[in-house]
């Protein structure tokens, strides 16, 4: 989760904000609630809602146990076999050794866009060299529970550091969230530029906001209240925005999205901005989607071009710069992937996908395919 406590793109993004992906999410949500581990949802920018990963661990590990999915962590994979115009069988890394993974349809969830890296598959990084930045998730513990933080507080706090002297300090502003638990307080500041398919610029990175972390602690001790706050993670890692893209029978394209495009292969919902962080001058924007509300993602974007058994799901999904810049999030992740999830299936089955049965199929799940089911 590299420390990204927030779901967004679940709602949209009205005054009064309505539920525009289900399905699983839903079940995801229930579980977290459950626990007293959920919060929200809140506004800034967006809409999102803020989860405590402890607790979503569990909920994970439940869900997958109950819908009988057999989970192997610690695993890498790192070939995979063309085998015509489909993957054939991966090769997996662990401690014990290597092995093949065979299956009849495979989804690329990878973020990286590893599999059809790796396999033969179509795929380009970001959209004409054009990615998004990349930003540290940091959380700091021992702030006490009845202190309020706002953004501008966080803002106004590194202004003083930077005047001071203290650094590196990549941005002042950003979300600004507590945990439901702990109390923990996150903040999405320390940003980095580097190519995450290259370990040399992405390990130089980890360094660099690392050392920023530590700078911003110093900066948040000045908030009233806040003056015995520690560190508590950073990461896992760095919070990739934008890597590879699968080449897609069709790109998800802003502009037909804004056009009110028909598309009557809707798997999903996309609610959320186009949120673009500039890896040249740091700033972030966000253009707000139709009327502040939901659009509809085809099944095309989520097949590969050229690999009849390959699709894509969360961030690896085919997308211009403004498009990719909004279905990248994790709200719209659960959509998306649970879509690519259902088609595999199908072609795991009959050697086909057809729409009308990939979207009965989501109906039945409870997912929100279509606009007028956002309620």
């Amino acid at each position: 989760m590299r420390n990204v406590v927030t779901y967004c793109g679940l709602y949209t993004l009205e005054p009064n904000p309505r539920r525009a992906v289900a399905g699983v999410a839903s079940e995801v949500l229930d579980g977290l609630s459950q626990l007293g581990a959920l919060s929200g949802p809140f506004r800034h920018r967006g809409v999102f809602v803020v989860f405590d990963p402890e607790a979503l661990k569990r909920v994970l590990d439940e869900l997958c146990a109950r819908h009988g999915v057999d989970v192997i962590l610690h695993a890498w994979m790192g070939r995979a076999e063309r085998e015509g115009s489909r993957l054939g069988a991966l090769t997996v890394f662990t401690d014990g050794g290597e092995s093949a993974v065979e299956a009849k349809a495979f989804v690329d969830s990878t973020g990286e866009a590893n599999l059809a890296a790796f396999g033969g598959p179509s795929v380009r990084y970001g959209n004409d060299g054009e990615v998004n930045l990349a930003t540290l998730g940091t959380r700091f513990g021992g702030v006490p529970t009845h202190v309020e933080i706002t953004a501008e507080q966080v803002a106004e706090a590194v202004r003083r550091a930077r005047a001071r002297g203290l650094g590196p300090f990549s941005k002042e502003r950003s979300v600004i969230a507590r945990l439901p638990l702990s109390g923990d307080l996150v903040c999405y500041l320390a940003s980095e530029d580097y190519d995450p398919r290259d370990p040399i610029s992405f390990s130089a990175a980890e360094r660099r906001g690392r050392r920023q972390a530590w700078a911003y602690l110093e900066a948040l001790r000045e908030i009233p209240s806040c003056e015995a706050i520690f560190l508590s993670s950073s990461g896992p890692e760095f919070g990739t925005r934008e890597s590879r893209r699968l080449n897609a029978r069709r790109r998800l394209v802003w502009s037909d999205v804004t056009a009110g495009a028909p598309c009557d292969d809707s798997v999903a919902l996309g609610a959320w901005g186009v949120e673009w962080h500039d890896r040249r001058t740091g700033e972030s924007t966000f253009v707000y989607p139709p009327n502040h509300g939901a659009y509809a993602i085809p099944l095309g974007c989520l097949c590969s071009l050229d690999t009849d058994n390959l699709f894509a799901a969360g961030r690896t999904v085919d997308a211009d710069q403004k498009a990719g810049a909004s279905v990248r999030v994790m709200g719209t992740a659960f959509a998306t992937g649970q879509a690519a999830g259902v088609a595999a299936a199908q072609f795991a089955g009959s050697g086909s996908v057809y729409p009308d049965w990939v979207r009965a199929t989501l109906r039945a799940q409870g997912a929100k395919i279509d606009l007028d089911q956002v309620e």
